[in-house]
């Protein structure tokens, strides 16, 4: 009977990986799958072997919480203009330039906050910058390769980076030494085809900027600058304290919360609403925190049930390498989420055999991180800008992921001949 919860797990992964020919919502499938596998773990193994539950449940939190903490700190931060100073920075009208430009900036934002926020951010940004829609459609492709190598080397860019660092596989720092070098040539091989290839490109006329008042311009960079201040203390409270990230990520937000109410509060409550966390919270994605959470409890209930260390076997007898294992997954996660991925591949192998910092740990923290660019429906980033500029699945394939793959085994060839 044990049997029927793999099944289940594979059908489940089909429906998320198909989720928009069968218009059905990956959150909702992922939701279904976690907890009908727990209920034949329950039937199979009985009440007595539940406290596992118990276990990934606590392991589980732990990332929603970071996650819910660190998705509504961004929001405040945005829903006080913070990010417009971002765009005073660039003047330029050289498309080449400008390529330059926003690859890197997307690179470095992506490394404080997360590839998501960091791409939402970025085609904002673009779209004042740039109006032709076909030219600016190639740019928002290279700021998905961006955002995903810049999430890598950081143990809060990337979701998969951040379940490593919360689960205890990577270090904070560990994982910006090994992992730096490694993302920018990742990023600096697509990016230089992209900016010799749009050389020639036509930006039209740079739209006109939102007007601010002084007020609202100073609260911007008080609450940009308090936002990235916070969230880059993060890894250094759990350096110091050693409790978990979510401690330190709902710190970060209770601090910049309190910091938004000093700044607002002269006002009455109906004209501070739009700068509540309250308010926040109506904008950031939850129904992403609950599809982690079915995820998880799903990889959870398979590794309670041993598959995950049989697969690992498999896996070593039939490929032998884990590095190349590894490299293997990094390019499925170009088809399939990254998170589900990544969560077998903890499960799969022992913290007592791949200590904290292993090499196997930072290889998988950026194949996981940086395959993703390969297809757009490969990462949150892609599959986020893919609704907001309505770029097509296919005209992604032929013009971006060429140069994601290059990217990416680049950037792994880098790590493994330094390591």
């Amino acid at each position: 009977m044990e049997i029927i919860s793999v099944i289940i797990f594979i059908v489940g992964y089909l429906a998320i990986a198909f989720e928009h020919p069968i218009k059905i919502n990956k959150t909702a499938s992922a939701l279904v799958t976690g907890v009908l596998v727990w209920v034949v773990f329950a039937l199979v193994r009985g009440p007595h072997d539940l406290e596992s539950l118990s276990h990934h449940l606590g392991s589980t939190s732990e990332i929603l919480f970071f996650l819910l903490g660190a998705m509504t700190l961004v929001e405040l931060v945005d829903a006080h203009e913070g990010f417009h100073f971002v765009s005073r920075l660039i003047k330029t009208k050289n498309p080449a330039t400008l390529m330059w430009i926003i690859g890197f900036v997307t690179f470095f934002l992506s490394s404080v906050l997360d590839n998501l926020t960091s791409s939402i951010v970025m085609v904002a940004l673009l779209r004042k910058l740039i109006s032709d829609s076909s030219t600016r459609k190639f740019y928002v492709g290279v700021v998905v390769i961006a955002a995903n190598a810049g999430g890598a080397w950081s143990p809060i860019g990337d979701v998969t980076t951040t379940m490593l660092w919360i689960g205890g596989q990577i270090s904070a720092w560990g994982i910006v030494k090994s992992l730096f070098v490694p993302s920018v040539v990742s990023l600096l091989v697509p990016l230089s085809v992209a900016a010799f290839w749009v050389r020639k490109s036509h930006l039209g006329a740079i739209q006109q900027e939102k007007s601010m008042t002084i007020e609202e311009e100073r609260h911007g960079r008080i609450m940009l600058f308090a936002g990235v201040l916070s969230l880059l203390g993060v890894p250094i409270f759990k350096t110091v304290t050693h409790l978990p990230p979510y401690m330190g990520i709902l710190l970060a937000l209770g601090l910049v919360w309190i910091l938004s109410e000093f700044l607002h509060a002269d006002k009455d409550e109906e004209a501070k609403k739009p700068y509540t966390v309250g308010h926040a919270l109506t904008k950031i994605d939850t129904s992403s925190v609950l599809f982690f959470l079915g995820i998880l409890l799903a990889i959870g209930a398979l590794e309670s049930f041993g598959y995950l260390g049989q697969l690992a076997a498999y896996l070593e007898a039939s490929l032998g390498n884990q590095f190349f294992i590894v490299t293997v997954i990094g390019i499925a996660s170009s088809v399939v989420d990254n998170v589900p991925l990544v969560a077998a591949t903890m499960g799969m192998y022992p913290i007592d055999q791949f200590p904290l910092d292993h090499a196997m740990w930072e290889y998988l923290a950026f194949c996981a991180g940086t395959g993703g660019s390969i297809l757009i429906i490969g990462s949150a980033a892609g599959v986020a800008v893919m609704g907001m500029e309505k770029i097509d699945f296919v005209w992604y394939a032929k013009r971006i992921g060429f140069l994601a793959l290059l990217g990416y085994f680049a950037g792994a060839a880098t790590y493994l001949l330094v390591h």
